[in-house]
């Protein structure tokens, strides 16, 4: 029997589509859904990756992200988003 690999059972499009906007970190590019520890998880991980948003969209992500991680039990090491970067997309190097 040949072995595939399984994808992790994400959001569908439809799922993605029915949730509330302040379901997202950016909710005004639907990027990054807090829905479950899981997505939290994620969603800090691949914060300094999110295109196109200004600084101030980042400073409220960042609380939404804080409050989803609170309510899903996720510890959140992390100070604040400016610590997250690591030269991504964000154009910013985190200073060694």
């Amino acid at each position: 029997m040949p072995t595939t690999k399984r994808r992790s059972p994400g959001l569908s499009a439809r799922q993605k589509n029915r949730m509330a906007p302040g379901a997202f970190a950016f909710p005004k590019e639907s990027k990054e859904p807090l829905n479950d520890a899981r997505h939290v998880r994620n969603a800090i991980a691949r914060f300094d990756q999110v295109e196109g948003v200004s600084e101030s969209e980042r400073d409220a992500a960042w609380r939404r992200i804080r409050d989803a991680a609170r309510k899903y039990g996720v510890e959140v090491k992390a100070k604040g988003w400016r610590s997250l970067t690591k030269g991504g997309k964000t154009g910013t190097r985190r200073s060694s």
